[in-house]
């Protein structure tokens, strides 16, 4: 017997969520520019995990060096309302004032973003049957021409890929949300693990034609 879908109810809260944070940010007093500088200064903070320029070394943590502007923020708005749950991200979001989030957004995308893993070659079959899932699921439609992103979508070319097969089993799992219109989940649920094996090693090694 499959196992349950997961429910879709997940998706209506995390729009809830969504509208509410806009409130927020919206009721929040004037807005001012990011400061590069600034973000860069509180990104001190987040070295020990994701790496002194954000290109992380620690497994299970994603590099942050050139996500979109946007997927920053809202990643950080999520972990502040507690709509993306994780035991060290929370805490640490909850400090966070806007203009903090803002500065943050900007600094780590202004940032290279990591290379390919210089430690192996792609293996052939693993990343054949990853780009067949990513071309039959549509992933560049949200994730750009070459998984870079784009808005509030996260980039996903070269990210680590034990982090990338983790992110795919929450998904698939439930156990993460996803955005405002929760695609994640709908995308990767009629997935096999070895189809998110295959994706992660894929994306994690990606080479444009």
């Amino acid at each position: 017997m499959p196992a349950p879908r997961p429910p879709r109810r997940a998706g209506f809260i995390v729009r809830i969520a969504d509208l509410l944070a806009c409130a927020v940010l919206a009721h929040a007093g004037p807005i001012h520019a990011a400061d590069l500088q600034a973000g860069k200064a509180k990104a001190q903070a987040c070295i020990a995990c994701h790496g002194a320029q954000a290109v992380s070394s620690m497994q299970n943590t994603p590099s942050l060096a050139g996500q979109p502007d946007n997927f920053i923020q809202w990643q950080l708005v999520y972990f502040r309302s507690k709509t993306r749950k994780n035991d060290i991200m929370g805490p640490i979001a909850a400090a966070l004032k806007d203009a903090d989030i803002r500065d943050l957004g900007a600094y780590f995308s202004s940032l290279p973003p990591p290379p390919p893993p210089a430690d192996a070659d792609p293996d052939p079959q693993r990343y054949a049957r990853g780009a067949a899932v990513a071309q039959a699921n549509r992933c560049s439609n949200c994730h750009g021409e070459r998984y870079a992103g784009q808005q509030a979508v996260a980039r996903i070319a070269h990210q680590r890929e034990d982090y990338l097969l983790k992110a795919l089993r929450d998904f698939h799992g439930g156990r993460r949300t996803g955005g405002g219109i929760a695609a994640m989940p709908d995308a990767v649920y009629p997935l096999s693990d070895d189809d998110l094996q295959a994706l992660a090693h894929y994306l994690s090694r990606f080479q444009k034609p």
